[in-house]
């Protein structure tokens, strides 16, 4: 997590997103740098828009309706409406998520 978060410091600061400054950041928070993972991430980076995934995933949480407003459901439907609901979690955190498994 640390490397994801100093490419997003870095994005803030309107910095290059490098591997010498992705771990410099790392090595400033006292973090010992992982070579692999940071080339890996700087190269995922390089092809994202960082501003729309975001957006995107500030958005995302907000489209959801509250659990007090949901209507009431047979126990079967709630269970397969949760197992929908953590596929999708799933997917949408596997894409940063494989480059450090």
């Amino acid at each position: 997590m640390e490397y994801i978060y100093a490419a997003l410091l870095l994005h803030r600061l309107k910095k290059e997103i490098s591997e010498a400054s992705v771990t410099k950041v790392v090595k400033a928070a006292g973090a010992s740098p992982d070579e692999v993972k940071i080339k890996a991430l700087v190269s995922a980076l390089g092809e994202v828009n960082i501003d729309e995934a975001l957006k995107a995933a500030t958005v995302a949480p907000a489209v959801q309706a509250p659990a007090t407003a949901a209507p009431v459901e047979a126990p079967k439907e709630k269970a397969e409406a949760k197992k929908e609901e953590e596929k999708k979690e799933e997917e949408a955190l596997a894409g940063l998520s494989s480059l450090f498994g």
